[in-house]
């Protein structure tokens, strides 16, 4: 994504780390206290990755929480620094969009590249920029579709309900794909299924014949995240009056965590709220007097729930949304109850929960698994994402998308780039084609792979930080 965003201009901007923090009654934090423990934070994780990358003993229902609350024991805090501590580690969750006692201990190392940002923090190439998408994907989208759109009969709007199949192993009789859709049946020679995850667990489309069973439980094994997102523009960005496209002059951080949020009536666990200033750090000609706030794990399945039957423009829409909102955007700098430029113009959320072409959700993460001996078999995530990776080309159908994406970037949009071009690399080798594209020196973008398995979170945080 990088080599695109580069060849098709995409504005991008490097965020700095400093990082607005609110205690649990809404105060501010005092930015050297937060700093020291978030780098706490930060040097627990990197013990988690280091673990998870290592022993091959840790049992499958220990969570990354239960790690937390180990090593916080050991560090001689005071009881409210290791409460802070804790708080604090729950931003984990608007990464991989599960709360911290969700994520798998075992299977950690599989989200260790989740963007440059993180790499950074952990120990690797100083040199890394945090990059984040200042304009929109659209250049970049356009460029990826030019050539689909110039040398394929591309249908969209279009329902898929069933794909079915027939085993050819012993020949290669075409079609033997047969895809169903609202108005027809389609024949092809190969399928790419690219749809999510999520639409899979549902049997969307359905297969014809079922999955063989090891791909029916690696898809019933790896989990689903629950990320969502909320804009709140205003007409002028009153709290930071003043933005600056260098972090070390802002007046207002990007990012703000709200900790444990007891002042906030309509948040019923006092869910921790992340939000990204897009008015700040970022170039004057990509800003907006816009707050992204960033929900996640059962916080966003409340928030979505509230909104899911309303119209988007309806005043009840807008009601709900800013009324659950409110008490973090009224602690910022500047914000006076009085000033009309402190009122929402409008607000926009994500809901991919209730999304069916999204699969009810954002995108893939690892959970822990039920204790084995429990009526548990052992899970071995890594083994599932290599079998959805394979697929069943003796049947002609293959997977794409983030769920298959090579380790160092699943969950990712680089990850499903990649996927696809490497499904579709496997495709042209089984018709003899992949050997004649190399001898025509075609870019196969193994250099490109090479350098981001090295470089690890080089391009994952072209992303926006988060894997959305």
């Amino acid at each position: 994504m990088l080599s695109f965003a580069n060849e098709t201009r995409t504005v991008t901007s490097s965020i700095g780390e400093k990082t607005g923090t609110y205690d649990e009654l809404g105060h501010s934090m005092n930015e050297k206290y937060a700093e020291k423990m978030s780098e706490l934070v930060w040097g627990i994780i990197a013990d988690a990755f280091k673990l998870s990358n290592e022993s091959s003993s840790i049992p499958q229902d220990r969570s990354l929480k239960d790690f937390f609350v180990e090593k916080v024991e050991q560090t001689g805090l005071e009881p409210k620094d290791k409460k802070v501590v804790l708080q604090i580690a729950q931003m984990w969750g608007a990464f991989v969009g599960d709360p911290l006692d969700r994520q798998s201990l075992k299977y950690f190392w599989l989200e260790e590249c989740i963007d440059g940002g993180i790499q950074e923090k952990v120990g690797a190439d100083e040199s890394l920029e945090n990059l984040w998408v200042a304009s929109t994907y659209k250049s970049i989208l356009a460029r990826v579709a030019e050539t689909a759109l110039s040398k394929a009969s591309v249908i969209l709007s279009t329902y898929v309900s069933n794909v079915q199949s027939r085993d050819t192993t012993s020949s290669r009789e075409l079609p033997k794909v047969f895809v169903t859709t609202e108005t027809s049946t389609l024949e092809f020679d190969e399928a790419v299924i690219t749809a999510p995850l999520g639409c899979l667990k549902r049997n969307e489309p359905s297969i014809t014949p079922p999955l063989p069973p090891r791909i029916a439980r690696a898809v019933a094994n790896i989990s689903y995240g629950r990320l969502e997102k909320v804009y709140l523009t205003f007409s002028a960005p009153w709290w930071d009056p003043s933005p600056s496209t260098d972090s070390a002059k802002s007046t207002f951080p990007f990012f703000s965590h709200f900790l444990h949020p007891l002042y906030a009536p309509e948040n019923p666990d006092a869910w921790n709220v992340e939000l990204a200033s897009l008015a700040s750090e970022l170039p004057a000609e990509t800003t907006h007097p816009t707050l992204l706030f960033y929900i996640h794990g059962p916080c966003a399945t409340h928030v979505t729930n509230l909104i899911t039957d309303l119209t988007p423009l309806s005043p009840e829409y807008f009601a709900r949304l800013n009324t659950f909102f409110y008490p973090y955007y009224s602690r910022l700098p500047n914000y006076v109850s009085t000033a009309k430029v402190c009122t929402p113009t409008g607000i926009l959320a994500t809901d991919w929960q209730h999304d069916p072409l999204a699969g009810y959700g954002s995108y893939t993460n690892f959970q822990v698994s039920p204790p084995v001996g429990e009526g548990a078999e052992e899970v071995e995530l890594d083994k599932d994402i290599e079998a959805l990776r394979e697929g069943m080309p003796d049947r002609g159908i293959w997977f794409a998308g983030e769920h298959t994406a090579p380790f160092v970037a699943l969950g990712t949009v680089t990850g499903a780039w990649w996927s696809g071009e490497g499904v579709g690399r496997r495709i042209a080798e089984a018709y003899g084609l992949g050997e004649a594209d190399k001898r025509r020196g075609r870019d196969d973008g193994s250099k490109e792979r090479e350098t981001m398995r090295i470089g690890k979170g080089a391009v994952k945080g072209i992303e926006g930080v988060r894997k959305s």
